[in-house]
């Protein structure tokens, strides 16, 4: 079986890269390392969910396969009054986001290892972020769909990229099954933002 970024160990030896990215009017630096999803820079969906997301200032958030931390970090930098929880199964994403936010000097965050919403327990968020493991497959992607309804506050909203060819339609049917309104929120290269509000 092939490693991917969703494994909890990855096997791959580590190589670390250090990036500047301007994101929501700020840089950052950010260190990635092999193993990791996007290791060589920010992907285009998460940099097109980070300039769209509608993030309010005491906004508790929750970001889900968090990687390296890009959209979680980008996000504590908008919620400035707020909390955001950052989540990823790969221990070695967990420990490059906790050393990204302390570079960063961002400290209203708390960063946790686990599969989706398991290390969260019954908390609930005002806003979920996720660019999904599509390749994790489809029944990994509609579980964090259903189980973000659970984990988010009445009114909240889930915030999620996908891209049409890698099951944008099925995406946005199963989101409209759950949610009580689901928008695109922008479009760009065959990515899509879809803002479902509970």
């Amino acid at each position: 079986m092939t490693e991917h970024y969703y494994s909890s160990r990855p096997a791959a030896a580590s190589d670390p890269k250090s990036l500047q990215v301007a994101l929501r009017g700020r840089t950052f630096t950010f260190v990635t390392d092999a193993g990791v999803f996007s290791k060589g820079g920010i992907d285009f969906g998460s940099r097109l969910l980070i300039e769209t997301m509608d993030i309010a200032e005491q906004d508790e958030v929750l970001d889900v396969g968090c990687g390296y931390g890009p959209i979680g970090l980008a996000a504590a930098t908008i919620a400035s009054r707020g909390r955001v929880t950052m989540v990823d199964i790969n221990e070695r994403a967990v420990e490059l986001a906790r050393a990204n936010a302390s570079r960063n000097g961002i400290t209203n965050v708390e960063i946790v290892r686990g599969d989706l919403f398991e290390p969260l327990g019954g908390r609930t968020f005002t806003k979920i972020l996720s660019n999904p493991p599509i390749r994790a497959g489809k029944a990994v992607v509609h579980r964090l769909f259903e189980q973000a309804y659970d984990h988010l506050a009445e009114g909240g909203q889930l915030w999620i990229v996908i891209q049409k060819k890698q099951g944008a339609p099925s995406a946005l049917a199963k989101l409209e099954s759950l949610y009580a309104s689901v928008r695109e929120a922008d479009k760009d290269k065959g990515y899509r933002i879809y803002c479902a509000t509970k």
